[in-house]
Order: structure tokens, then C-alpha cells, then sequence
């Protein structure tokens, strides 16, 4: 296959920008930079592109904006699962949810069949930020920050890593929570524990990857290598994302 090709089916670029950065020497086949388009690759090589590896089309990783009502599992007898909602060019890939999201708690989900790669995004070790919207029953105090920033402990005992958490909206319902991990049910047991109760939660990024403001619930779309990147290599802001929501709430 030409190395163009191989690289649009691949990647979010069209061939003429493609042969453009093969012109520019961005791209590399098995450790030699690349100098023409038509050069013939195949599934076996290592092709990298501006420094990163680009993934097989064996592996598939999907962005889902998940609604309320779903469960994250992969079948479900009593349930409706994520994957009935993929279209149907999605499906029999063999696709599974990276993590959970509750049945009643809407937003970012991704969806693989790279298992390698959802063991990073999951992994403790990885310290991979959530941020999530959420809706509580009464007014945000601010001990609360103090109380996330300490590593809370919960009902029954279990401790949490330290995480960020502050209000976004002037009636102090509407935060925002960054976590560091994924336990069961944490961000709702985290202010369980601090005396409040979550009435609604939207998780809207994972490291420096964010839902689409226009991507409509029940919608999903193919994420490429560039995507995937900013969630395993890159860290946000917890004041700048906090200081944009609220100008925008305002």
C-alpha cells in the first residue's frame, strides 16, 4: 500500500497534507525518514508520523457521548449497554468501554479494542485526570476543596487519592471535580461523605481530550492518534479549565 494511503486511512490528514509532511521529512518508515508518498508500506512496519507511532487499523478507539439510561458493559441481560448505541459501521469490532460511567451519569466514554491501550488509560500508575460536571443538592462549600485536596476517606473506609474540586456556577450547584483515579461511584460517595448528594454528573474530559460541545448525546465518532495523545500525554489546567467554565456559565 502506498505510504499516503496507509497514512489518510490512518490518521486525520488528507493525502495532499500528508504528501506534504512526507515532503517536509515528518514521517518515518522502520526508523528512515520517509521521501516519497508512494512508498510501499504494509501492517508489519513501523510508521511514525511527526515522532508518533501510528496505530494498526487492527485497533479501534471511539469517542462516545454517552446518555443517561445506558450501562458500560458490553452485554447486559436487564440492561441497555453503550454498544447498541455505535452505528452499525462500529460494531462487531470488537469494541469495549475504558472504564465506567454509571448507568445514570452522562458524557465522555471511550470505547476500544486495544487492550494494551485501556490498561494505560486506566492504570493508577498512569494518574490520567478525569474532569467531571456535577449537580449537587445543595450549595458547594469550600472545605470541600480542602477535603478532596487531602485524599478523602470514605463510608466504608476506603481512601481516595487527592483530588480538585470547586464551584462554577454563583449558586455553587454546578461544579467541577477533577480526579486522579476511577473507583466505584468515587465522586458521588466523595460528597456523600462530605454531607452533600450528587443529583446529576457529566464527566467531560479525560487528560486534554474534551467532549465536543456539539456532539449530541447517544453519538460517537472515530478518535485518531493526535486524540489519543492528548489524553496519555497531556495534562490540563485544573484554574484555566475552571476560569473558562465559568465565563461561559456566566
Amino acid at each position: 500500500m502506498r505510504l499516503d494511503k496507509f497514512l489518510s486511512e490512518r490518521t486525520a490528514y488528507t493525502r495532499s497534507q500528508l504528501k506534504e509532511l512526507i515532503a517536509a521529512k515528518k514521517v518515518m518508515v522502520n526508523g528512515v525518514t520517509a521521501v516519497k508518498a508512494n512508498q510501499s508500506v504494509s501492517e508489519s512496519d513501523e510508521v511514525r508520523l511527526e515522532g508518533e507511532t501510528v496505530r494498526s487499523l487492527r485497533t479501534l478507539t471511539v469517542m462516545l457521548h454517552k446518555p443517561a439510561g445506558y450501562v458500560s458493559a458490553t452485554e447486559d441481560r436487564a440492561e441497555r449497554t453503550v454498544l447498541e448505541l455505535l452505528p452499525q459501521e462500529l460494531r462487531g469490532q470488537g469494541l469495549f468501554p475504558v472504564g465506567r460511567l454509571d448507568k445514570d451519569t452522562t458524557g465522555l466514554l471511550l470505547l476500544t479494542n486495544d487492550g494494551a491501550l485501556a490498561h494505560q488509560l486506566t492504570s493508577p500508575k498512569k494518574h490520567v485526570p478525569k474532569f467531571y460536571i456535577a449537580v449537587l443538592a445543595r450549595p458547594f462549600e469550600e472545605r470541600y476543596r480542602e477535603l478532596f485536596a487531602a485524599g478523602m476517606t470514605l463510608g466504608n473506609g476506603e481512601t481516595c487519592r487527592p483530588a480538585e474540586t470547586a464551584a462554577v456556577t454563583e449558586d455553587g450547584r454546578k461544579v467541577l471535580v477533577c480526579l486522579h483515579e476511577g473507583k466505584y461511584h468515587q465522586v458521588k460517595r466523595m460528597f456523600a461523605a462530605a454531607g452533600n448528594h450528587v443529583e446529576q454528573l457529566h464527566r467531560i474530559g479525560m487528560g486534554n481530550l474534551f467532549l465536543p460541545e456539539d456532539l449530541p448525546a447517544g453519538e460517537a465518532f472515530v478518535l485518531f492518534d493526535k486524540d489519543l495523545g492528548k489524553v496519555l500525554n497531556s495534562e490540563t489546567d485544573f484554574s484555566a479549565l475552571l476560569r473558562n467554565l465559568r465565563k461561559c456559565s456566566s
